[in-house]
């Protein structure tokens, strides 16, 4: 078949290509990434590329201004090589994962809280699932001669009295050499059950005493991103921490594509490869930075929402998108990591986060556990908010849980310059109440080249407290500003202009994406609103809001108040947790306690499908305003519209 030499800048990486081959696809090959937050269906017009040598057939949309074509732009997904090319992928179109692992500046957020290291040494919990013991066997003589499996046992139950312990086949063929390279004395590595009176697993043994050395990684298999933790099981102290763009990014950017293309044939093979590619990368990652060993690696626990769980098991997801959105199921039994293909040790087993339902998965399990509040009697709402939005709302005693489609606008979907936080996003933003001018603040101090989601919810209620946009999210056309102005019908606000940008075009929010944001609040709004409803509860009820994911990094509480994404509560009241789904994860690496405690956790939640709740489309209607239809609901933000002469 013929193929094409297709060479990517500024990555330097040269692919060979099928002819008819698209340009999104021959970049997925090569490893030079391009956004395409529509899955290369032409319809985002993100994936924008330069042909700076060769032609290719198609990729002029609509999505492309005359003076783009000219300059040579095509979108990639409609791109299709006909020969030899050289294309530069633009700073806009590139994926910048650097941001993933830089440190989060101290802003006007929630405050940060988890159920740390010390709390669980307080109340007796650090206990990880893996433990070492270091052993000096009496080695056979004449006298003694018990096979080397059965002296390991009977030696380990001296030591631990009535424990009875089971070894597999993999111990077995590694002990005798093993246990006569430094004279019988050997490290012994034990996998603690989850329930008494269960058999404790002998998973590894060393020769000499490498009790020292023991170690787990922690993973969070996010839709969009991947994090993994490296801890030390002896001191329970992170060593690393990577984070990189989920793999299957490429095949759809939310969980129903990515459903829809495991469908296909192959489908569900490619994106099981995938997402462990991603995983095993950061392993690698984890393991040269921290320098160990990774045969000391002895437990890595995965955490992740209910359809990256089944890809990432190679179960398939066909039925949770389907009604009655049955999943295939909600609790895993513990898995040799070598068997689903991740680059540890044969003895290494990967624990992997139970659900609760098709929507309500993993990740937001291992929030409530990682948090603490499943042991916190506080009426507590936990938030996680992303593409989708997972509510838990109780304490200790019950909890009631509900998802939620809040769609792509938060992380830069459906937003004209939106784009994922990466250098040169909008993070926040004020405007001169005199001028109309602007100050737009950026991740890296670089000059802009689009809009995070923490930017717009920022942008918005600025717009929206100085009365420069109404309460349906419609532009002042009366204000005398050349930053406000028309364009094809459709209203927009200039946040840069083109010299001032990295992209060489100028940046602007639209009344179109004011509107998406407005439709993403509402339905996590409505979706938290009606969940309070269904369980007898309101607003004034809660003692505490715990929002969940890395969006909530970078959020102004009051602007997010004022937009009508959360409610108005006392700051104090709000906590934030970073990435939940990571650090459940790293709990249970730390302590067995909430391993077994995690099952009961599941059980105690009741599940709520908002589409089947009557009471959500009402709330939803209600909330499709800046902040509500009821401004009642927000009473500080009525005094501030009331001083400024923007309400009655």
């Amino acid at each position: 078949m013929k193929s094409h030499s297709v060479l990517f800048l500024p990555y330097e990486k040269k692919v060979k290509a099928v002819h008819g081959e698209t340009l999104l696809r021959a970049a997925l090959e090569a490893g030079a990434h391009i956004n395409a937050s529509c899955g290369g269906g032409g319809v985002c017009g993100k994936c924008r590329v330069i042909i700076e040598q060769g032609n290719v057939e198609g990729g002029i949309t609509e999505k492309l201004s005359v003076e783009d074509r000219e300059k040579g732009y095509r979108l990639a997904c409609q791109s299709k090589t006909i020969g030899d090319l050289t294309v530069r992928v633009p700073v806009e179109s590139a994926i910048d994962s650097s941001i993933m692992d830089m440190a989060i500046t101290a802003r006007k957020t929630a405050r940060i809280t988890e159920m740390n290291l010390n709390e669980l040494k307080k109340q007796n919990l650090f206990m990880p699932p893996v433990e070492k013991k270091y052993l000096e066997l009496p080695p056979p003589d004449k006298n003694d001669h018990l096979p080397d499996v059965t002296r390991l046992v009977s030696f380990l139950q001296l030591e631990h009295g009535e424990r009875r312990f089971l070894v597999g086949l993999p111990v077995i063929r590694k002990i005798p050499e093993t246990i006569r390279k430094e004279n019988f004395k050997i490290t012994a590595t034990l996998a603690r059950p989850v329930h008494e009176g269960r058999k404790t697993r002998i998973i590894n043994i060393q020769h000499g005493d490498t009790s020292m050395r023991n170690y787990a990684i922690a993973v969070d298999v996010g839709t969009t991103t991947v994090y993994a933790q490296l801890l030390d099981l002896i001191s329970g102290t992170p060593l690393a921490q990577f984070g990189e763009f989920n793999g299957q990014i490429s095949y759809g950017e939310d969980v129903i594509s990515r459903i829809i293309y495991a469908e296909k044939p192959g489908g569900l093979e490619k994106l099981h490869q995938v997402i462990i590619k991603t995983i095993n990368s950061l392993i690698g990652k984890l393991i040269r930075k921290s320098g160990v060993d990774i045969d000391e690696v002895s437990t890595i626990t995965l955490a992740g929402n209910t359809t990256m769980t089944q890809l990432l098991l190679k179960i398939n997801p066909a039925y949770i998108r389907r009604s009655p959105y049955v999943p295939a199921a909600t609790l895993y039994p513990p898995i040799d990591a070598y068997f689903l293909g991740l680059n540890l040790g044969e003895h290494v087993t990967a624990l992997v986060y139970p659900a609760v339902s098709s929507y309500v998965g993993g990740d937001i399990v291992a929030g409530v556990m990682g948090s603490g509040m499943y042991q916190s009697p506080e009426l507590t709402l936990f938030l996680d908010i992303g593409t989708n939005a997972e509510i838990v709302v109780g304490n200790k005693d019950w909890f009631a849980c509900a998802a939620c489609s809040a769609g792509p606008a938060f992380e830069g979907g459906g937003i004209k310059f939106g784009m994922r936080a990466a250098k040169g996003a909008i993070e926040d933003f004020s405007i001169d109440p005199s001028t109309l001018e602007p100050m737009n603040l950026t991740i890296g101090n670089i000059p802009p080249k689009g809009i995070s989601g923490s930017g717009l919810i920022s942008i918005v209620a600025t717009l929206f407290e100085l009365g420069i946009i109404n309460s349906k999210g419609k532009f002042n056309p009366d204000l005398h500003t050349p930053r406000i102005r028309e364009n094809g019908g459709i209203f927009e606000y200039v946040l840069a202009w083109k010299d001032m940008t990295s992209i060489d075009r100028d940046i602007v929010i639209t009344e179109i994406d004011i509107d998406n944001l407005i439709r993403a609040k509402g339905a996590i709004y409505s979706g938290f609103m009606t969940l309070l409803a269904e369980v007898g509860l309101s607003v004034n009820d809660l003692d505490r809001i715990i929002l969940s994911g890395g969006f909530g990094s970078y959020v102004d509480l009051e602007k997010a108040i004022t937009i009508g994404l959360l409610p108005e509560l006392d700051a104090e009241k709000v906590t934030f947790v970073g990435n939940g789904s990571l650090m459940g994860a790293k709990m249970s690496s730390l302590s067995n306690h909430i391993r077994k405690n995690v099952v009961e956790v599941t059980r105690k939640m009741t599940n709520f499908e908002l589409s089947e709740t009557s009471s959500y489309m009402h709330h939803y209607v209600a909330a499709l305003f800046l902040p509500h239809t009821d401004i009642n609901q927000f009473p500080k933000l009525k005094q501030r519209l009331k001083s400024r002469n923007l309400i009655q």
